[in-house]
């Protein structure tokens, strides 16, 4: 008796396991095939205002050239000395051309194939894992611990062109990742996608303090607030901090910093934090035989007032800008789960749960209309259904990355804009996780404005979970 009892019990609970097992709620994950996401405006399209799809079509190939530091395709630019990849599109891939990290780092084979031989790979850099840019938020001590008095926060790029036959006699070192591992003293960014800039960046500063003054009307402790230009006061709204005005500062920070390329916006070849005076030591800047590697003076990237047809007269990064500000926003679609098509019943459902817990208080479905633009008219009094506020939040501990940008504190970022999250592989600014779920909890702990609506989350029935995954995968 004692033992038939024994098994009985056994099977009761393997049962209600199994059960658990089948409601459990599950991320979708990424959603393949081709949802139309890369795709340019429709005006643009259609090339209107005569003209604009050549330079969209010409964005779009720089956007993809890989440069080197002498010979490059574009020929006025040179790779280097320090870089974190070789061409935007290298970090700007998924699910196309202008998106985010794919699921294949570039970065992981850069030591291997002659690109920096004289390298290591940084040990966070794997094939599978998220493509990175790394910082330091403090400088370092003598002993190589943080120095808590002494603020870092800038970009340690990962690689270098020494010994590359291209280079000459320039030899730098990598910046100290493994020390500053064993400390805690690191924190990495991934890229952020670039679907619908041009509808982010055309939207005016009133429409958005407005939508910041109706947001924060709630009984949820959310209470964002909006990024400035240190230089004229407007709204800034691109970068994980909201820290960036427009695609054009974007696009210059990004060539400089993430492929030392210096350009028309940033002129001069980029040192390290710790070698332009920060952390009060260093003051060497770069040194002379890393300067000027593609022997073509200064800035590398100019416009080309020569050439033909007229889209190749503009300058690598205002055609980069151009390219993603006539970049459409990714198109929603439908979303498949266990190899079934969830129904559009499932995916309204979650819609209004999205709402209704407080996710949309942040990740408003849509934060205003447009103005009238002067440079494509898709962009000229359109709703920007972005899921986002362009606001910056407070986002906890376990968020927070000490890294201080504008007015954007260590634990503030912008709420990130959700349209195309169905097709994202990584999640979060770090992209730390590949599962929905990881991310929503991830979004509450000590101080973070988002701690309400995650308890709100977490109180809704296995059904309704799956139905709010289901409606994020769906964007």
């Amino acid at each position: 008796m004692i033992k038939t009892a024994k098994l009985a019990s056994f099977f009761t609970l393997a049962v209600l396991f199994l059960a658990g097992i089948a409601l459990a709620q599950t991320d979708p994950g990424v959603q393949s095939g081709n949802r139309g996401t890369g795709a340019a405006l429709s005006s643009v399209l259609s090339n209107s205002p005569s003209g604009i799809l050549s330079f969209f079509t010409d964005g779009q190939k720089r956007f993809q050239d890989v440069e080197s530091v002498s010979n490059s395709p574009t020929g006025n630019n040179g790779l280097g000395p320090r870089f974190n990849s070789t061409s935007c599109s290298s970090c700007h891939a998924q699910p196309a051309v202008g998106g985010t990290g794919a699921a294949v780092n570039p970065q992981a084979s850069f030591t291997g194939n002659g690109t920096a031989p004289n390298d290591t790979t940084p040990y966070f850099v794997t094939a599978t894992g998220p493509t990175l840019e790394a910082r330091f938020p403090f400088f370092f001590n003598s002993d190589g611990s943080p120095n808590y008095n002494s603020p870092n926060g800038g970009v340690e790029t990962l690689f270098t062109v020494s010994g590359r036959s291209d280079a000459g006699t320039c030899s730098l070192a990598q910046p100290s990742f493994n020390t500053a591992g064993a400390y805690g003293n690191i924190i990495f960014r991934i890229p952020t996608p670039t679907f619908g800039a041009g509808l982010i960046e055309n939207l005016d500063d009133s429409t958005l303090l407005s939508n910041t003054n109706n947001n924060n009307n709630n009984y949820l402790g959310i209470s964002g607030t909006l990024n400035h230009n240190g230089n004229d006061g407007t709204v800034t709204r691109f970068g994980w901090k909201a820290q960036n005005k427009s695609l054009h500062i974007f696009s210059g920070e990004a060539y400089n910093v993430e492929m030392g390329i210096s350009n028309l916006l940033f002129t001069q070849d980029r040192p390290l934090p710790g070698e332009d005076g920060g952390g009060g030591t260093g003051l060497t800047g770069l040194p002379s035989n890393c300067l000027n590697l593609s022997g073509s003076g200064y800035p590398e990237d100019t416009s080309n007032p020569s050439s033909t047809p007229n889209s190749a007269v503009l300058d690598d990064v205002s055609a980069f800008a151009n390219f993603m500000r006539a970049l459409a926003p990714p198109p929603t679609g439908s979303v498949v789960l266990n190899g079934s098509t969830v129904s559009s019943s499932q995916i309204s459902a979650g819609a209004s749960l999205f709402s209704s817990i407080g996710c949309a208080t942040c990740h408003n479905p849509t934060v205003g209309t447009t103005q009238v633009s002067n440079f494509t008219s898709s962009l000229s009094r359109a709703s920007v259904n972005a899921f986002s506020d362009i606001e910056i939040h407070h986002m906890g501990s376990g968020l927070a990355d000490n890294v201080s940008q504008g007015g954007a504190g260590g634990d503030q970022f912008r709420t990130a804009p959700l349209w195309g999250l169905g097709q994202r592989i990584f999640l979060l600014h770090d992209g730390r996780t590949t599962n929905l779920i990881t991310a929503i909890e991830d979004h509450s702990s000590n101080g973070s404005e988002a701690n309400s609506v995650e308890y709100n989350f977490d109180n809704l029935s296995t059904t309704q979970q799956q139905q709010l995954l289901d409606f994020l995968r769906s964007l």
